[in-house]
């Protein structure tokens, strides 16, 4: 198991600390498994630093599809038109 690092803005970082957010949708430029840490360092947009806070959490289940495989569940017109959402299962 490793730890995988990754800024976060506030918002999402709040969430995360709050509980409501248990979840992250990213793009799927880094290698990270399940049971891997990720470290999510608070990173502000405006100021292009970093905050100085941190929050750690372990990876569970991970998704990964490309843009054609989604048209096994939806045509490109229903995902342009709709977007998508990640919904958190509690």
């Amino acid at each position: 198991m490793r730890t995988v690092e990754k800024k976060v803005r506030p918002e999402y970082f709040e969430a995360i600390l709050a509980g409501r957010k248990t979840f992250e949708l990213r793009l799927d430029d880094f290698e990270i498994h399940e049971g891997d840490t990720l470290l999510l360092r608070e990173w502000e947009p405006r100021t292009k630093s970093y905050t100085g806070r941190e929050i750690s959490k372990t990876v569970g289940f991970i998704g990964k599809w490309k843009i054609e495989e989604l048209a096994e569940f939806w045509t490109p017109e229903e995902v342009q038109k709709h977007g998508l959402q990640v919904i958190s299962l509690l």
